[in-house]
């Protein structure tokens, strides 16, 4: 029998700290449920502390989830842990994850703290997270750039003090998977209480070795991986937990340890995260990407034919692509919709939920005549995304010809509920869109970023649209997605303005007060 390496899912917490990821509390928990039928053993929620949205936010999340550990984060800081504590004892397995950083950089310019100082008050609020819960765990930040005579010390305290879980940050990305494996061995053999506690990582991708980084602590002993969906997260993200699970499961010659996720779960979540988030995978994305496990060559082509191991080292089928060709047309009905949902991991929280979903795929059904789970995963995000904002698309007509300015006149439902149409001219339809709906709105906002994907093949297939739009330094993202490219543009724009117009009031969790 070999180890467990148990799986610590980040996506809502320091995935949503990307540019633009924030999620709300409904989406929140539908990425939750999600994670929890992939059997994640640890669901970090969210950041407490930050704002009465986050609070709510793992709160709810904690009230649902029955067989995943819900977590919270909280700095060293007594207010952050009593806060964290109420936000998760609503689930069945709570955890406390604190942290406070350890490197010379991180305590000398951002702390302003001796590591006397940092040492006595990580032995403090771990004793103080104890008191809610056994389960609790310790992060030294930025542990890569620590000096590890310093880890050592802090270490030994925490787990003393009642921590069983520490967790090795590489905050900035800047290890090596060699040193920063062997960094793992070193703390494991110089801690003389070290097999008190699981040992855990949390490595961030700035360098590209993210996963590299994390297998290399997995093989020197670390039993815990910090990870998220799609690798998301600040900056460059953080280990995809899709490529840590798989490398960890096609390899037992190599490791020994193993992971008791439902792996048929993996693209189903990869493709909520990125519907909800608004961050595309790339074609090419190890796993979850279109084209992982497609092959153009025709060698390869050959060879898989003849026998699939020569060029394949996983099955499709493992990690949950499969052939999506929906059975359902426009005659069946809503339980056979719903059923349907319910297989590929949707459930959707009310019967006017299904019913607004229900009606967009009877009127796609009148569109195209295959739908897709592809599709129907684009329907529902869709229809969740928009059912509730206060800036709705009412009508769109544009004008596109040779040789002529391209024209748009739209009518939105505004703030207060009235309907209000403008018309408007740019260099394209898009452009003439968006410039229309600024002229109702006046967001004073900057376009960052304009891209469509194709969500299956065809001419009549549903195409996604996200934007990423700025004002006075805050970035959200905004996801429509229709069949028609200038209304899944539409959608898309006022998806991020009922964004820029919800107040975010939030802590970022490495800024010490």
């Amino acid at each position: 029998m070999t180890d467990k390496l148990i799986i610590f899912d980040t996506t809502l917490r320091d995935g949503e700290q990307s540019p633009g990821a924030s999620m709300t509390k409904d989406e929140k928990i539908r990425i939750a449920k999600a994670l929890e039928k992939l059997r994640v053993d640890v669901i970090e929620a969210g950041f407490p502390i930050a704002s009465q949205g986050d609070f709510e936010a793992v709160q709810a999340v904690a009230n649902v989830i029955k067989d995943s550990t819900v977590c919270g984060l909280a700095r060293a800081l007594d207010k952050d842990i009593d806060r964290a504590a109420e936000a998760v004892k609503g689930a069945n397995s709570t955890r406390i994850h604190t942290f406070i950083a350890t490197s010379p950089i991180h305590m000398q310019e951002k702390l302003r703290m001796s590591p006397e100082q940092v040492l006595e008050q990580a032995i403090r609020s771990v004793k103080r997270a104890r008191q809610y819960t056994d389960n609790v765990e310790f992060s030294p930040e930025d542990a890569g750039r620590s000096d590890t005579d310093f880890l050592c010390r802090i270490i030994e305290a925490v787990i003393d003090a009642g921590a069983g879980t520490i967790n090795i940050p590489d905050t900035v990305g800047y290890t090596l998977p060699a040193h920063f494996g062997q960094l793992i061995a070193e703390l494991r053999s110089r801690i003389p209480n070290s097999d008190k506690a699981i040992f855990s990582v949390h490595c961030h991708n700035d360098l590209g070795l993210a996963v590299a980084n994390s297998l290399a602590a997995v093989i020197n002993g670390a039993r815990q991986v910090e990870c998220t969906i799609n690798g998301l997260g600040e900056r460059a993200g953080n280990a995809a937990l899709e490529e840590v699970v798989m490398a960890v499961r096609t390899r037992q010659d190599v490791f020994p340890c193993h992971t008791e996720l439902d792996t048929t779960q993996i693209v189903n979540c990869s493709r909520l995260v990125s519907s909800i988030t608004g961050f595309p995978v790339q074609p090419n994305k190890a796993i979850v990407g279109a084209n992982a496990f497609a092959h153009e060559a025709g060698i390869h082509q050959d060879g898989v034919l003849k026998h699939r191991q020569t060029y394949e080292i996983m099955r499709a089928e493992d990690v949950g692509w499969r052939a999506n060709r929906m059975v359902l047309g426009k005659h069946s009905g809503r339980n056979a919709f719903r059923n349907h949902l319910q297989e590929m991991g949707i459930d959707l929280n009310s019967e006017e939920e299904l019913n607004a979903a229900f009606a967009r795929f009877k009127a796609l059904a009148d569109k195209k005549h295959e739908i897709y789970d592809d599709d129907l995963q684009a329907i529902v995000s869709d229809t969740l995304t928009t059912e509730h904002e206060q800036l709705k698309l009412v009508a769109l007509k544009v004008c596109s010809e040779t040789g002529e300015t391209p024209h748009a006149n739209i009518t939105l439902s505004m703030n207060d509920g009235t309907e209000k149409s403008v018309a408007a001219s740019g260099s394209g339809p898009v452009d003439a869109t968006f410039k229309a709906i600024e002229t109702l709105v006046n967001s004073e906002s900057n376009l960052l970023v304009y891209s469509v994907n194709n969500v299956t093949d065809g001419t009549d297939a549903i195409g996604e649209v996200g934007v990423r739009l700025e004002k006075d330094g805050r970035i959200v993202n905004g996801q429509g997605a229709d069949t028609d490219i200038v209304i899944a543009s539409a959608k898309a724009y006022l998806n991020a303005l009922n964004k820029i117009f919800t107040p975010l009031d939030r802590k970022h969790p490495q800024i010490m007060p």
